[in-house]
């Protein structure tokens, strides 16, 4: 038998502590390697502690809104391993204590050890009657949790051994399979999301599908408590709005070029990077481009001083299925090309919608961008991001008919068009500027050449 604590990890350099959401797991229960315990949130991001070891949950060091500093142990997972880890003065005095549950102190009394093989057994025969079964091998060890997602996504043994393992001694996490599964081709096109006729959806990343509460009976008051994350985007949201001069500039952009141009080059894109491209990164490139154009947009203000930030670091706005909206940043995005901004942006969007951001991951943007045209709104006014001083709406792509000038003389065609809706600071920016900046956005994308960078 042996003992593992599970600790809080450290979760950036700017926070100590995190607050206790909720427990996963309860006294008694079964735990997998890499299996999520408990919930925690911190005043920048929610997450989970997953634990390293599989083994039994003998003692909550937390009760829920407890407040637990880095380092710190959460949980005591008895394990039917030979390796412990040596408890510290603090842990060591509580296992001392009388405990309300029972601990298992030799081979004759092992109950929950039992249940956990027995469920184990259970677990393993349900995969052996209904799937090709996923075996480990002396150098590769799959946890229950991703053996499970494998099974219900179809992957099989061969599959699943070539996929890169981020975890411990290479093993395959939670977070790598379904990374695998957002870019793997294979995977067919959910009905509910299908595109209409005619046109294909305009998605810069995948999109969380808002999950509305329940209908209650007509006539009939229902009072809904606002999440910890509501509660804090709604404060950071007001204070905006109560900072900043907010004003609005809109442009028209033809996008049927950067259209055009990503249908022919997108499958070879995947084929070389494995990564799909989307339009993110082309509009963050234009972006980039119009913010090197005009870098007082790339500032912040602190009482009467204004600080022209020196690197372009972009907040991609990214709606979650709860409703909520969280904007991981890409660091030094002026430094990366296309295949570092795809990579950036199909990663940090994954990993937002899995809640497996690290706090540093959504502080220090300078400028951000959000796609309202992912729901398939035309435009929008956006509140700017706090201390930043400007961000771009991108509306949905449509079809419109327009005018179109040639030497031989003008006629009606269609056009693939968007809108894109910038709001800024007018205590900094004038509307000139402003106004500019976002049509240089549009130009950049009208008259986008950019080759590909393989």
């Amino acid at each position: 038998m042996g003992t593992y604590l599970l600790k809080l990890p450290k979760m950036g350099e700017s926070v100590a502590e995190a607050t206790i959401t909720s427990w996963l797991k309860e006294v008694g229960d079964t735990i997998a390697v890499d299996e999520a315990v408990v919930e925690i949130a911190t005043d920048k991001v929610d997450s989970d502690v997953p634990s390293e070891v599989a083994g039994v949950l003998v003692e909550k060091k937390f009760e829920v809104d407890g407040v637990a500093k880095v380092g710190e142990v959460l949980a005591v997972i008895q394990t039917q391993g030979d390796t412990s880890e040596t408890p510290d003065e603090t842990a060591v005095k509580t296992l001392e204590e009388p405990q309300p549950t029972p601990v298992i102190e030799t081979p004759k009394e092992t109950p929950v050890v039992n249940q956990l093989e027995n469920e184990l057994e259970i677990i393993q025969e349900r995969y052996t009657a209904t799937h090709e079964p996923i075996e480990n091998s002396s150098t590769r060890f799959y946890s229950p949790l991703v053996k499970n997602i494998a099974q219900k996504e179809g992957i099989g043994q061969q599959e699943l051994d070539a996929i890169n393992g981020t975890g411990k001694a290479g093993r395959v996490t939670k977070h790598d399979i379904l990374l695998y599964l957002e870019n793997r081709t294979s995977k067919p096109q959910s009905k509910a999301t299908a595109a209409p006729a005619g046109i294909e959806p305009k998605s810069t990343e995948p999109v969380a599908t808002y999950t509305p509460p329940k209908s209650i009976p007509q006539g009939q008051d229902q009072i809904i408590e606002m999440s910890r994350m509501g509660k804090l985007i709604a404060d950071h949201m007001i204070k905006s709005k109560a900072t900043s001069a907010h004003v609005q500039s809109f442009v028209e952009a033809d996008v049927t070029a950067i259209w055009d141009w990503r249908e022919k080059v997108k499958n070879k894109f995947f084929e070389r990077t494995q990564e799909k491209l989307t339009f993110t990164p082309l509009f963050m490139m234009a972006v980039i481009k119009a913010l090197r154009d005009f870098p007082m947009l790339n500032s912040a203000i602190d009482g009467t001083r204004i600080i022209q930030k020196g690197a372009i670091n972009l907040g991609m706005a990214t709606s979650l299925a709860d409703g909520n909206l969280i904007v991981p940043v890409i660091k030094n995005a002026d430094h990366l090309n296309l295949i570092g901004l795809t990579k950036a942006v199909n990663d940090l969007a994954l990993r937002a919608r899995t809640n497996t951001l690290k706090p540093d991951e959504i502080q220090g943007g300078t400028y951000t961008v959000t796609n309202v045209g992912n729901f398939g709104s035309v435009m929008g006014t956006p509140i700017i991001n706090q201390p930043q001083v400007g961000i771009l709406a991108i509306g949905v792509i449509r079809k419109m008919p327009a005018v179109i000038e040639t030497p031989q003389g003008d006629f009606i065609g269609i056009r693939k068009k968007l809108i894109l809706s910038h709001s800024y600071d007018h205590r900094i920016i004038n509307g000139a500027m402003g106004g500019q900046f976002v049509k240089n956005v549009a130009q950049y994308l009208e008259n986008w050449n950019e080759p590909l960078p393989f």
